[in-house]
């Protein structure tokens, strides 16, 4: 039996089908019966006018504790309505609440309609049918909605097989007519691969064709694209446009960034605090918005700090000429391919130098793949080039054979790192108070006393308050655990900071204070940054200078204005066409922000 269909009726432990048909939902069994191209598309145009989902007044509460207080809202067929607002504005559990996926302890009240009928009070049961035939979920991580052990084929199979009976030769054939839907490349290749041996995009695409398995009228897309690169976010949302526009779909897209929604979204709500805030079709939210709030997330949009520093960019004052700090001389980095019998080596990096002075924050950008985080180890002495040299202070600490763990503890407190996911990279098990004393304790002959005083005053210079010291990772913010790696990395006053991607996993506001704390600290304490990210507009809005890399190679490098303003290099151009937000490209955030003041 085909490993797809004996999955598929196998009915896996990680997630039933039953419960998998909840997650990435399906479509309704008239349609898609055989390939995409036989499908009866509804005339769709003809009920565009119709909610095929709305809510009325819906409050969410856990315990006496209202969280979701009486949002209301709709959204035709082939429209997108966007719901945007900071981490913790009740976006997804006003929608988790509405479709029945909040656990027991919450409480929903109002009303919620889909395709005219209530289905707030249904049985567990009836809401499970009712997503699975006609509501389809993408989720922000691919990764952990996706089981690890079964293969990519197996899991969309389930998608199906949990809500119609279908034989094994229609279910293969339909499981590789949605790989090539979502655009895998070579579908009978990949169907029988693993989530892992996918990069994120294509996991993100995998959720995608397992969302529309069952041709649903509704998809509910809660920040899809965050922490893609931009081509990839741009080629995703593309896609979901594209499936909006065959079969007349409609589509709730959460997000916390303006700048992205405005590509697809038909209206916007914006939230906070469990309130709307602001409510209007899209192109009004963009040319003229009434409320405060909403002008702010216009003004942290990350399009808009692009716009802004390239329009500036010759009105800029030429960088003084600091001494070099680091310099990456020619330095190389191969790893064996996974896939070789005989040690196959891949190159990651190739022929790279670059320089960091005295008191400078450098931006890397480049893509998913790119090589960017493999420079940023190799600097922070995680791991050693193949060939070349890296020096600090024109002292060589990493080459071929030295470098690595071995570098010694005076230059590792002189080169510190700030990760991606401050969750992951925080202790969950012991107490801020105690991860902020440990450099401290580790690399200082301080007594108790003033490592106390120490941490106090880390704190308060990442504007923190001092109640955090008491608390666990788990019980902060996710831009307050940033707040505390930043604190983590500046305790022993290093010369260099190696920022990997530190802000793309927060939302758009949260960005802007963490874009504002870094550039305080650099201002007070003279440090220099390396700033790895894929998202061009944090960079432009942060870095001095920026340096473009594809596939391991460098293909542009200068002062940052003139890098977006004037691009020489045809992936330079293509990076920055990809970046969201056409709309405030032709409004820029500046100028729209200066006429409500």
């Amino acid at each position: 039996m085909d490993p797809v269909v004996r999955e598929a009726q196998g009915r896996g432990h990680f997630r039933s089908p039953r419960q998998l048909g909840v997650v990435v939902a399906g479509r309704e069994c008239r349609h898609h019966q055989h390939s995409p191209q036989a499908v009866a598309r509804p005339d769709w145009q003809k009920e565009a006018r119709v909610p095929i989902f709305s809510v009325a007044d819906l409050r969410v509460a856990f315990g006496a504790v209202e969280v979701v207080h009486g949002v209301s809202f709709g959204v035709e067929p082939g429209k997108t309505l966007a719901i945007v607002g900071e981490s913790g504005s009740g976006k997804s559990v006003s929608l988790l609440g509405a479709t029945g996926l909040l656990p027991p302890a919450a409480s929903v009240r109002g009303s919620v309609l889909h395709k005219g009928d209530e289905i707030l009070g249904l049985s567990a049961g009836d809401l499970r049918r009712r997503r699975g035939a006609g509501i389809g979920f993408v989720f922000q991580d691919p990764l952990s909605n996706l089981h690890p052990l079964k293969t990519i084929g197996q899991q969309i199979a389930e998608a199906i097989t949990a809500h119609r009976r279908v034989g094994r030769g229609e279910l293969r054939q339909r499981v590789l007519d949605l790989l090539a839907d979502v655009g895998i490349p070579d579908p009978s290749a990949r169907v029988n691969d693993y989530p892992r041996q996918f990069s994120g995009g294509m996991r993100q695409r995998v959720m995608i064709a397992a969302a529309i398995a069952l041709n649903p009228g509704l998809i509910i897309a809660d920040e899809p694209t965050t922490a893609l690169d931009v081509t990839v976010q741009a080629s995703i949302l593309d896609l979901l446009k594209r499936i909006q526009q065959d079969h007349g779909t409609a589509m709730i897209f959460v997000s916390h960034d303006l700048a992205v929604v405005s590509d697809i979204a038909d209206d916007v709500l914006v939230m906070r605090a469990g309130h709307v805030v602001e409510q209007a079709p899209a192109e009004l939210i963009y040319r003229a918005p009434r409320q405060a709030y909403t002008r702010e997330l216009l003004g942290a949009a990350r399009l808009g700090g692009l716009v802004a520093r390239a329009a500036r960019s010759s009105l800029l004052p030429a960088l003084p000429s600091m001494p070099d700090l680091l310099s990456v001389s020619a330095i190389a980095r191969s790893f064996a391919g996974r896939s070789a019998a005989g040690g196959l080596i891949r190159p990651v990096l190739t022929n790279i130098s670059f320089t960091v002075r005295e008191n400078e924050i450098v931006g890397l950008v480049g893509e998913s793949g790119s090589g960017k985080s493999t420079i940023g180890r190799l600097i922070a002495g995680l791991d050693r080039p193949d060939e070349g040299s890296i020096s600090l202070r024109e002292r060589i600490y990493s080459r071929p054979g030295v470098g690595g763990i071995a570098i010694d503890r005076k230059l590792r407190s002189d080169i510190q790192v700030i990760f991606q996911d401050p969750y992951a990279s925080l202790n969950p098990r012991r107490r801020i108070r105690s991860i902020l004393a440990e450099p401290f304790i580790i690399g200082t002959r301080l007594d108790a006393a003033a490592i106390r005083r120490r941490v106090q005053d880390l704190v308060r210079h990442v504007e923190l308050p001092d109640d955090v010291l008491d608390r666990y990772p788990a019980q902060l913010s996710g831009g307050q655990r940033q707040r505390v790696a930043i604190a983590r990395a500046i305790a022993l006053e290093p010369s260099l900071i190696v920022a990997d991607e530190p802000v793309s996993a927060l939302d758009i506001t949260t960005q802007a204070k963490i874009i504002r704390l870094l550039q305080t600290i650099r201002r007070q304490r003279g440090l220099s940054l390396l700033f790895i990210s894929h998202d061009l507009g944090v960079v432009s809005e942060l870095c001095d200078r920026v340096i473009v890399l594809e596939k391991g190679v460098i293909v542009e490098a200068g002062e940052t204005g003139r890098v977006f303003g004037a691009p020489r290099h045809p992936y330079t151009v293509r990076l920055i066409d990809a970046i969201p937000g056409k709309v405030l490209r032709r409004n820029p955030v500046p100028e729209r922000i200066a006429a409500h003041a």
